[in-house]
């Protein structure tokens, strides 16, 4: 599969303007973002997931311009203008669980995954449970319930036992599409 960057990102106002969003969503939204609160985006395969998080890394960058954000994926789809911005991609040496680890070395202070998959949810909630808030990530499923309980079934492939009190204190938000 050949997948091509979204040639429009849009934006907050787009959201709004085609009646998406509402102002009400939209003052939780950046009331989360200023805090440095995690968003996790939830939605089904198709849903606009990475389109939505290309909004928030705008909103981002409007908002608290000066932040160091990681953006790690195994595809490029995102799309940041944020000035202090690292892209990592995975690769066939290192992949995604591993990036996580590699990326507390920059000192971030967001760290965006395009994509939570795998056993990378662990080190991902520690990660934004360890002073990296404000981050971004997507997940797969049907609602924000399911969202979380997707969560929980992809630490358990690290062999870890999901821990709900550490995946509530790490996930703030969740925006389910």
């Amino acid at each position: 599969a050949i997948r091509k960057k979204a040639i429009i990102v849009y934006k907050f106002a787009d959201y709004l303007k085609q009646g998406i969003m509402s102002d009400d969503q939209l003052k939780i939204l950046d009331k989360h973002i200023v805090a440095g609160d995690n968003i996790l985006v939830v939605g089904s395969t198709g849903s606009g997931k990475t389109t939505f998080c290309n909004a928030i890394l705008d909103r981002i960058a409007e908002l608290d311009p000066l932040t160091r954000i990681a953006i790690l994926e195994d595809t490029r789809e995102l799309q940041c203008p944020a000035i202090n911005k690292i892209p990592m991609i995975t690769n066939e040496f290192i992949d995604m669980n591993r990036l996580v680890k590699v990326c507390m070395r920059i000192r971030p202070d967001r760290i965006v995954v395009g994509e939570v998959r795998d056993r990378t949810a662990h080190d991902l909630v520690k990660a934004w449970g360890t002073g990296h808030s404000g981050g971004v990530a997507t997940v797969h499923a049907d609602s924000a319930s399911a969202g979380l309980t997707r969560i929980e079934q992809l630490i358990q492939e690290a062999n870890v036992p999901p821990n709900k009190a550490v995946i509530a204190a790490a996930i703030k938000c969740i925006v389910s599409i």
